[in-house]
């Protein structure tokens, strides 16, 4: 799923690939070889094992020595030809712990072309697709130099599992690829990113893959009554865009039920008129966030076998300022009717989200409406920098979210839509007003909720976990891209809809 590049853009660099059936001690030379260890007896894993005994490694001596840990590698020059450097890969045992220990190796090993990998033959099957995703997520980097990247990543990961359990890892590849995708776009500066170049990556994302691409442009939007979208695009220079991309399953995996999934794009937000601080603007590129989330994800639901029809929507404009810019004051009238009295112009993400929730209610009628946003800078106060917020108004869907989460390892915590702070949203002269002010995560969800149309609804707010300040774990350091591994891992299972149709 390569990103489609060009306006200038380099060539970036491509994600490693995954090959099965390759045990060290049957090459004739293996330049890196992967060792994982088992920390609680400093045991080499699987493997690994016979790999140690053949160049009489002390383990407990060099785990001892370097005082190894969970997720760190040591590299070990062992004077042998045939196996000159030797990884050592401290492995935990708790949940990620695979995924962790892959990020490490893909961080310590770049710049090499080939690593054997001698643990993953002992990995279950979860196992086995969390040090994909790891090695995979662990390679990221994004540039724009004239002298190219600082770093390539390990180019192939041989992996010593049986080739039988190929498919387990085709899956981690889709889904690993999906995350990559959602980086690359959120981490395009917005000198080139744009609506339009934001609908040319959905066109291109969706190119073979069982996918179709419709882009509504100004004009549709403003004849089919996008207040929202419009208003916040009024000021810029590149005029706004409704993305649309839908999945329908081959015949002989399809289930009854259609999932509508709509993403913020909002590709840079100064804040509008309510001019946000030169210091927090700095990172909103990155403000489009949920609208790669819902382009990498329709993009690899084909390889994943998702047996339900799914429509993305992506409510994408750039919050400019300018003498067109919306004001504080305006009274803006959403599709479906629903007015909106704008008292924060940097509250711009839930105008257009509802635009887009409010179409999908009124025109797709699906089972389900799940949104995706770096909404509120107050999930950051809430809940910090390593944990996303969600708000549902159905059990089951929200059931279904908090356990993809945990399986995915991107971690998200249920927040209460407390219709205590119901009166907040209410406005003296329209329906709702988009500047509540706080608990500032939750009355953004409450105004959300009137463009839900009464259907099982949830809420990503991903603003807290959408910049990593440092490398950790398979994050690398800018945008995120999270939530794409959370929704695929959801959308992958035998019935998304279980509980909720």
């Amino acid at each position: 799923m390569a990103p489609a590049v060009g306006h200038g853009l380099p060539q970036q660099v491509e994600p490693p690939t995954h090959s099965l059936g390759v045990s060290a001690l049957d090459l004739d030379a293996a330049p890196a070889v992967a060792v994982g260890v088992r920390l609680t007896d400093a045991e080499a894993i699987g493997a690994g094992a016979d790999l140690c005994t053949a160049l009489a490694l002390d383990l407990s001596e060099l785990v001892a020595l370097h005082e190894l840990s969970e997720a760190a590698v040591v590299r070990h020059a062992t004077g042998d030809p045939r196996f000159p450097l030797v990884l050592l890969v401290g492995m935990g045992d708790g949940p990620g712990a695979a995924r962790r220990a892959g990020a490490a190796l893909a961080r310590s090993a770049k710049g090499r072309e080939e690593v054997v990998v001698t643990f993953a033959g002992d990995l279950d099957d979860a196992q086995l697709r969390d040090l994909v995703v790891g090695t995979t997520l662990g390679s990221f980097e994004f540039h724009w130099r004239k002298e190219g990247p600082r770093t390539q990543p390990v180019r192939r990961f041989l992996l010593d599992a049986d080739p039988s359990r190929s498919d387990v890892v085709a899956r981690a590849e889709a889904v690993a690829r999906a995350g990559w995708l959602a980086r690359f776009l959120s981490t395009t500066p917005s000198n080139l990113k744009n609506p339009q170049w934001l609908a040319d990556q959905a066109v291109a994302a969706a190119a073979d893959r069982g996918v179709a691409v419709v882009v509504r442009d100004e004009a549709w939007l403003a004849e089919h009554g996008f207040g929202g979208i419009l208003a916040v695009g009024a000021a810029s220079a590149t005029p706004p865009r409704l993305i649309e991309l839908s999945y329908t399953p081959p015949k002989r995996i399809a289930r009854p039920g259609h999932i509508a999934l709509v993403g913020k794009g909002i590709t840079f937000d100064t804040g509008g008129l309510s001019i946000k601080p030169g210091e927090a603007m700095v990172n909103m590129k990155r403000d489009m966030t949920g609208a790669a989330v819902v382009i990498a994800t329709l993009a690899a639901l084909a390889e994943l076998g998702c047996p339900v029809r799914v429509t993305g929507l992506v409510a994408s404009a750039e919050n400019a300022i300018g003498a067109s810019a919306f004001r504080p004051g305006d009274v803006i009238r959403h599709v479906g009717g629903r007015t909106t009295e704008v008292t924060n112009t940097d509250a711009e993400g839930r105008l257009v989200l509802a635009d887009a929730m409010a179409w999908a209610a009124q025109e797709l009628a699906p089972d389900a409406i799940v949104d995706v946003a770096t909404l509120t800078g107050a999930m950051k106060v809430a809940l910090g920098l390593r944990t996303g917020g969600f708000f549902a108004n159905h059990d089951a869907l929200a059931g279904q979210m908090a356990a993809a989460s945990s399986r995915s390892g991107e971690d998200l915590w249920r927040m209460p839509l407390a219709d205590v702070y119901e009166e907040k949203v209410a406005s003296k002269v329209a329906d709702g007003d988009n500047g509540a002010g706080r608990p500032g995560a939750i009355t953004a969800a409450l105004f959300l909720q009137h463009f839900a149309g009464g259907l099982p609804w949830a809420h990503l707010d991903i603003a807290s976990v959408g910049d990593a300040l440092e490398e950790w774990d398979e994050w690398t350091a800018g945008p995120t891209g999270f939530g794409a591994r959370t929704l695929l891992s959801w959308l992958e299972q035998p019935d998304p809809l279980e509980g909720i149709r």
